[in-house]
């Protein structure tokens, strides 16, 4: 009789399922071998029960990018040996996530304004710690990269604000007994809706890439996961952007033209193999990126808009659908803001992040990115960027007040004055690859209209024309 309980309770929690799997058709599914934990969990009382059988595989969870929220700068140009990641740089989307890390605000109607950047993080409401203990383990949510259609909430536990499962008890048990490697739709509750809402930030991580078809994207459609090409070793997964400060694994690079994917001999026509000596695939195969949901590419924190329908308040965004990429060389390393240094100029934009490279380098090659824009607050005494506190922003809309405070939590001071400087952010778009016949073609770039500017990137003209990098012309 339980059993059938339980079945029923799935049942109706996949008609009123909340959140992501609302937007994205995502709930309870079995696969062969159907709930391959049911044998080995009988109850579930959270990550200590995963715990019992998986203590290496927690500790190792604890050491990665995916909790500790930074890692090392080896690929950071001038990074010093920092560790540095989304858990202490300004980023000029929510700013500061240590700042802005969990909260339970709502509105007067009691619809939820912020529950703070911790929402995207592998874990319970703890801030990470470099100091592993057993609490900083038991922080650690499994369920959220392993259990499909799995939701959580904030909950105030003893004036202590965390997450936990929204699922009833016996929901969350066939939750538990369903873990497996995880799927497109595990990776996308986070990495889809990060910077405010979906495919605001990375612009080419859509939501309905859960279920994509070939023209969103070729990869997802013919059933490859994020896995297979983000491979991971002990909870490290491969795979850097531009604008993220280092790799969680060295082992495996996400690359088109390994062996097991394309080589480096992808195209029959021996004129278009030429091409990846210096362009990177996504150059031509990823003619432009948010396809059906809008991306956020300027966003000015000087000035907050009041938004009717949520009842809160936002920074001014611009959004754009079907943006062509801008084109940039790149060798794998970058230029990253340390958060701890004055800006120099604050007339001219300031680079929070830009790729390393050029012509002449013959590690680089010319790739397609995202150029986010925004107006960021710094303190006009030590020249360093302003964190917002974002609470006070998006439910009051008072620019000063959430400025001052997030100065106050960021750094300990009382501000004085305040400006505002424009920033650019470069970010690779490596995702929502088109059908081959939607490719770039030659007259795309190669003619007078072209929409790459090849004397910009070092060429003294079209290299159809003048030749190559490599060309002796």
């Amino acid at each position: 009789m339980k059993k059938y309980l339980i079945f029923i309770l799935l049942a109706m929690f996949t008609l009123v399922s909340i959140g992501y799997s609302q937007r994205t058709g995502e709930g309870v599914y079995k696969e062969e071998g159907e709930n391959p934990h049911e044998g080995y969990v009988k109850s579930f009382e959270g990550t200590k029960t995963c715990l019992e059988c998986h203590e290496k595989e927690a500790k190792d969870v604890f050491h990665s990018t995916h909790y500790q929220w930074k890692t090392d700068t080896s690929d950071v140009v001038g990074g010093s040996g920092k560790k540095l990641g989304k858990i202490n740089v300004i980023n000029d989307f929510c700013t500061g996530p240590w700042i802005n890390w969990i909260f339970d605000i709502k509105n007067k109607g009691g619809k939820i304004v912020t529950n703070g950047c911790s929402k995207c993080h592998a874990g319970l409401g703890l801030m990470p710690s470099e100091t592993m203990s057993q609490e900083q383990l038991e922080n650690i949510d499994c369920l959220i990269c392993h259990a499909p259609g799995y939701n959580r909430k904030v909950v105030n536990d003893n004036g202590k604000l965390r997450w936990a499962p929204a699922d009833e008890k016996d929901v969350l048990l066939v939750r538990a007994q369903n873990v497996q490697k995880p799927k497109k739709g595990m990776c996308l509750r986070c990495h889809a809706g990060a910077g405010g809402g979906f495919n605001f930030k990375r612009g080419d991580i859509e939501a309905g890439m859960v279920k994509a078809d070939k023209d969103l994207d070729v990869h997802l459609a013919g059933g490859l996961n994020c896995v297979d090409c983000h491979k991971s070793k002990e909870h490290r997964i491969s795979g850097r952007g531009v604008d993220l400060a280092g790799r969680d694994n060295n082992e495996f690079r996400p690359t088109c033209d390994t062996k097991d994917c394309h080589g480096n001999k992808p195209h029959s026509k021996n004129v278009l193999n030429k091409h990846t000596a210096s362009l990177d695939c996504t150059v031509c195969h990823i003619p432009e990126f948010a396809k059906r949901e809008k991306t956020d590419m300027e966003r000015n924190w000087a000035h907050l808009e009041y938004l009717k329908d949520a009842d809160k308040y936002e920074p001014e965004i611009k959004f754009q659908k079907n943006v062509i990429p801008v084109y940039a060389w790149w060798n794998g390393r970058s230029f990253i803001n340390d958060p701890e240094k004055p800006i120099k100029d604050t007339k001219t934009i300031f680079k929070m992040a830009k790729p390393d490279g050029s012509i002449k380098d013959t590690k680089s090659k010319i790739y397609a990115f995202k150029l986010h824009k925004a107006n960021l607050p710094y303190d006009t005494e030590t020249k360093r960027l302003i964190p917002v506190a974002t609470d006070i922003a998006f439910l009051e809309g008072n620019v000063d007040k959430a400025i001052k405070e997030g100065a106050k939590r960021a750094f300990g001071k009382e501000l004085q004055r305040y400006d505002f400087v424009k920033t650019e952010r470069y970010m690779g778009i490596f995702h929502g690859v088109s059908p081959k016949e939607k490719a770039l073609k030659c007259n795309d770039c190669h003619s007078e209209k072209g929409r790459i500017d090849f004397k910009a990137l070092g060429y003294k003209g079209d290299p159809m024309k003048v030749g190559g990098r490599f060309s002796k012309k």
